[in-house]
C-alpha cells in the first residue's frame, strides 16, 4: 500500500511505450465535463467505439428461440401413480413416467401447493432442425467429459449469436423446468383430493419469474383442463418482450454483478430505447395520419416508462387471460445461477447450530481444511469444489426449500467463475433415481425422504436442513497427497514447515474463519444478498488464483494462467502476474492451507471446464500484456517503493484507454477491494508526472459509463485532491504552451 502525506515537485523520468497492437485509440469529441463536473480538455473518449455501434439485445425477438419451449401437465392416480396428461406443443420425451414422477414429488399430498425445479439435457441437432429437443434424463459421467470435437460447431454458433464468448462449450444445452404441484379437495375420489402438476420448460435459468403466471395458469386449468389452456399459456409466456435488455459483454456483466449501484450501465438501456424509437419512427415516417402520430407519441412514452430503476433487473409484463403480470428479469446472470434463492438463508441454516453447539467432523483432507471444527459452509464448498457427492435432506419440508438449498450451494461454489456444478445438480430427486446417482462420481442433490440419511454409501457429505447439521460419510474415499504436493514440499522447505504447523494445530492460515466471520457480520448488518454473493465470488477468485500459484511453484508454469510470458515481457513498464502476498511467509502459509482442496479440485470436471474457459477469456481480453489484477493487488497489499508505485500508475495510464480496457480495470477494482481508492492514491505521489498522468487516467474513467459511478465512491477528499492536482496540471500546461514547451518535459 502506498502511503504519501505530501505533494512534492520531483519528476519521474519514465518512458512507457504502448505496443503498436494496442495503440489505436478512438478519438471523438467528448463532454467538456470531468468526473466532478469541472471543465477538462477535449480528449479521446473511451465511449466512442460504443457510441458508433448499434447495441444488440440480449433477448432479441426470435420465433425459433422461444422463452418457453414446452408445457407439461401431470396428475396423481391412487391406483396407477403419477400419470402424464399433456405435453405441449409436442412431446418432450417418450419416458412419460419419469417426467410425471419428477413433477409429483414425495410428500406433495401433505401441502396445498409445492414448487420443484429440475433440469433436462437436450439432445443433439437433427438434420435440418435448428432447434434441439430436451430429453428427460439425468446426467452421467460420460456426459460431463469434454468432447470438444463434438461441441465445436455448437460453440461457434453460440459465439456467432453473441452469447457468452468467455465460456467454452460444456455439452448439450440445459432446459430448466419450473414445476407447480397443486391440490384440490374432491369428496368423490379416494383420499378426498386430486393432485395436478403443471411445469414450464424454458431456456432461461431465471425460472422463478414465471411463478405468478403459473399459479394463474393452473387455476385456469382446473376450470378448463384442455389443450386450449396450455396454448393460451404458451403464447402468453412467449409474447413476453425482453428486447430492451442490452447485451452486456462478459466484462460488463462481471462489473454489474459485483456492484450495488442501481444506475450502472443505465446509458445502455437508454440507447436501446432510443434505437427502438428510431426504428418505429422510420416505420411510421411515410403516410402517417394525425391519429398515427398520436399513437407514435404514446408508444414513445411507453418506451420511456420501461427505463429500469435498477439496472440489475428489467421489469417486463406477461399478459395471461386478462391479467397483466409484472416480472423482474435479471440482466446479468451466470450460467450456474438458476432460480431465485437465498444464499443468506443457506448460510444461516448451517451456521446457527455450529455457533451454539459445534460438533466435530470426521477428518478428511479435502473437506476439513481447518480441522475437525471447520465451519460447515467451508466443508460444503470444499465438497462441491472437490467433486464430492453432496445431499440435502428436507424431511417434512416443502420440496421448494430443498431445491433452493441445492441451487444456492451450487451458486456459492461457482461464484460466477467456475462451472460444471449445475449440470450435475438434482434440486429434487427420490428413491427411484438411486441407480442413476450411483453412476455419477460427484453431484449435489436434494431429497425429502429420510431413508437417504441411512445410506451413507450414496453421499459423501449429508446436509440436514431441519437440524442445520452436516456430517461426512464414514464410507467416503480417503485422499492421498499427490506427487505434485510431495514435490512442492521437497522443493520448498518453508512450505513444508507451514504444512506441518497446519497439521498439528490448525490455525487460520487460509483465512477461512475470518472470511466466514465477515460474511456473518455482513448478514447481521443487512447488507443484502448481492453483497454476500459478491463476497463468495471474491473467495472463489482467490481460490483459483492461488491454485495457479500452487501449480507454478511446482511445475514452473500453470495451466490456469494463460499468457504469463506476455505479462512478464515488461510492456508499459510492468512485469509480473498472479496472486500477490504481503511476503513469502504469508505465501507459504496460505499455500499450505489451501493445498489439500487445490489438490482435490485439480482432478474434477469444474477444473477442466475452467481451463477451457480461461482460453476463451484470454482471447477476448482487451489487455493481454499486463496483469491488471496483479498490479492493482500490489498497490493494495504491499508497501511499494516510490519508483515501483510510479511504474504501476504510469503503466496503467498508458495501457488503459478504450471502453473495454477500462472495463477490464473495473473488474478488479470492485467495491469490496476499495473501488478506485488505490488508483486515487496516485494523486498523492511525490512525483509530478505520476500525479498528472493519474489525473488523465481518472478523467478517462470519469467519462466512462461505469467508471463515473465508481468516482462517486471516492468521497469529498478525493474530489479536493483531484481538482487541486488537475488545476496545477492545467496551469503548468498553459505556462509550457506560452513558453513553447511540450506538455510533459519528462515524456
Amino acid at each position: 500500500m502506498l502511503g504519501i502525506n505530501s505533494i512534492g515537485s520531483d519528476q519521474y523520468p519514465h518512458d512507457s511505450r504502448r505496443p503498436s497492437q494496442n495503440s489505436a485509440v478512438h478519438s471523438v469529441a467528448s463532454s467538456s465535463h470531468g468526473p466532478f463536473g469541472h471543465n477538462v480538455h477535449q480528449r479521446s473518449s473511451p465511449e466512442s467505439s460504443q457510441e458508433a455501434e448499434r447495441l444488440l439485445s440480449q433477448y432479441p425477438p426470435d420465433p425459433e428461440n422461444n422463452h418457453v419451449e414446452f408445457i407439461l401437465v401431470a396428475h396423481f392416480d391412487i391406483g396407477q401413480g403419477s400419470i402424464m396428461e399433456y405435453q405441449y406443443p409436442t412431446r418432450i420425451t417418450d419416458d412419460e413416467e419419469l417426467l410425471a414422477q419428477l413433477m409429483l414429488p414425495e410428500g406433495a399430498h401433505s401441502r396445498q401447493q409445492d414448487w420443484t425445479v429440475f433440469l433436462l439435457h437436450k439432445e443433439g441437432r437433427g438434420e435440418g432442425d435448428r432447434n434441439t429437443s430436451p430429453r428427460a434424463s439425468f446426467p452421467t459421467d460420460t456426459q460431463s467429459t469434454h468432447d470438444f470435437d463434438e461441441t465445436v460447431q455448437e460453440g461457434a454458433e453460440r459465439d456467432a449469436d453473441g452469447e457468452d464468448e468467455d465460456e467454452a462449450p460444456q455439452g448439450p444445452p440445459l432446459t430448466y423446468v419450473l414445476n407447480l404441484v397443486n391440490r384440490r379437495y374432491d369428496s368423490s375420489v379416494k383420499r378426498g383430493a386430486v393432485f395436478k402438476a403443471m411445469a414450464i420448460c424454458t431456456r432461461h435459468p431465471f425460472v422463478d419469474i414465471f411463478k405468478p403466471v403459473l399459479v394463474l395458469a393452473i387455476d385456469e386449468y382446473w376450470r378448463n383442463p384442455t389443450p386450449d389452456t396450455l396454448e393460451l399459456l404458451y403464447n402468453s409466456l412467449n409474447s413476453m418482450d425482453l428486447s430492451l435488455i442490452p447485451r452486456l459483454s462478459p466484462l460488463e456483466r462481471t462489473i454489474l454483478q459485483a456492484s450495488t449501484a442501481k444506475d450502472l450501465f443505465i446509458e445502455k438501456f437508454d440507447r436501446m430505447i432510443e434505437q427502438q424509437q428510431m426504428d418505429e419512427d422510420e416505420e411510421h415516417a411515410n403516410g402517417e395520419t394525425n391519429g398515427q402520430r398520436s399513437d407514435t407519441a404514446k408508444q414513445a412514452a411507453a418506451l420511456q416508462s420501461q427505463r429500469p430503476r435498477d439496472t440489475h433487473e428489467y421489469v417486463s409484463r406477461i399478459n395471461f387471460n386478462g391479467h397483466s403480470v409484472p416480472v423482474k428479469v435479471p440482466t446479468a446472470v451466470s450460467s450456474e445461477t438458476v432460480g431465485n434463492f437465498s444464499t443468506i438463508k443457506l448460510i444461516q441454516t448451517f451456521s446457527g447450530p455450529h455457533a451454539t453447539s459445534p460438533q466435530p467432523f470426521t477428518l478428511h483432507e479435502h473437506l476439513t481444511t481447518n480441522g475437525a471444527y471447520t465451519h460447515p459452509m467451508i466443508v460444503l464448498i470444499n465438497a462441491i469444489l472437490t467433486q464430492k457427492r453432496v445431499m440435502f435432506l428436507g424431511h417434512n419440508t416443502p420440496s421448494e426449500e430443498v431445491a433452493e438449498a441445492v441451487l444456492a450451494a451450487c451458486a456459492l461454489a461457482s461464484g460466477g467463475v467456475l462451472r460444471g456444478f449445475i449440470r450435475h445438480a438434482f434440486p429434487y430427486t427420490d428413491l427411484t433415481k438411486v441407480d442413476t446417482l450411483k453412476e455419477i462420481p460427484g453431484y449435489v442433490a436434494g431429497v425429502t425422504n429420510p431413508v437417504f440419511a441411512t445410506t451413507p454409501d450414496l453421499w459423501d457429505v449429508f446436509c440436514d436442513i431441519q437440524s442445520g447439521r452436516m456430517k461426512i460419510s464414514s464410507d467416503i474415499a480417503k485422499s492421498e497427497r499427490s506427487e505434485l504436493w510431495t514435490s512442492l514440499l521437497q522443493q520448498n522447505p518453508s512450505v513444508a514447515s507451514a504444512a506441518e504447523s497446519q497439521a498439528m494445530q490448525p490455525p487460520d492460515f487460509s483465512g477461512d474463519l475470518a472470511f466466514i466471520e465477515r460474511v456473518q457480520r455482513s448478514i447481521t448488518d443487512r447488507l443484502g444478498e448481492g453483497v454476500i454473493r459478491s463476497m463468495w465470488r471474491d473467495w472463489i477468485v482467490k481460490f483459483t488464483r492461488m491454485a495457479a500459484a500452487y501449480e507454478e511453484m511446482s511445475f514452473g508454469a500453470s495451466s490456469l494462467y494463460i499468457g504469463a510470458q506476455d505479462t512478464d515481457r515488461g510492456d508499459f513498464g510492468l512485469r509480473g502476474h498472479g496472486y500477490v502476498w504481503k511476503d513469502e511467509g504469508a505465501r507459504d502459509r496460505e499455500l499450505a492451507a489451501f493445498a489439500s482442496r487445490i489438490e482435490g479440485w485439480r482432478g474434477t470436471r469444474s477444473f477442466d471446464i475452467f481451463k477451457q474457459d480461461l482460453i476463451h477469456m484470454y482471447k477476448s481480453r482487451p489487455i493481454k500484456t499486463v496483469d491488471l489484477h496483479h498490479h492493482h493487488d500490489r498497490l493494495r497489499t504491499q508497501k511499494l517503493q516510490l519508483d515501483e508505485a510510479a511504474k504501476v500508475y504510469l503503466g496503467f495510464e498508458e495501457a488503459i484507454r478504450t471502453h473495454d480496457e477500462i472495463c477490464q480495470l473495473l473488474t478488479v477494482t470492485s467495491e469490496a477491494h476499495g473501488g478506485l481508492f488505490y488508483i486515487f492514491l496516485g494523486l498523492l505521489h511525490p512525483w509530478r508526472d505520476v500525479r498528472y498522468r493519474t489525473v488523465e487516467l481518472l478523467e478517462r474513467l470519469g467519462r466512462h459509463e461505469a467508471g463515473k459511478r465508481f468516482f462517486k465512491g471516492l468521497g469529498d477528499f478525493a474530489e479536493v485532491a483531484f481538482v487541486r492536482v488537475r488545476s496545477d496540471k492545467e496551469a503548468r500546461e498553459q505556462d509550457d504552451c506560452n513558453n513553447g514547451l511540450s506538455r510533459f518535459p519528462t515524456q
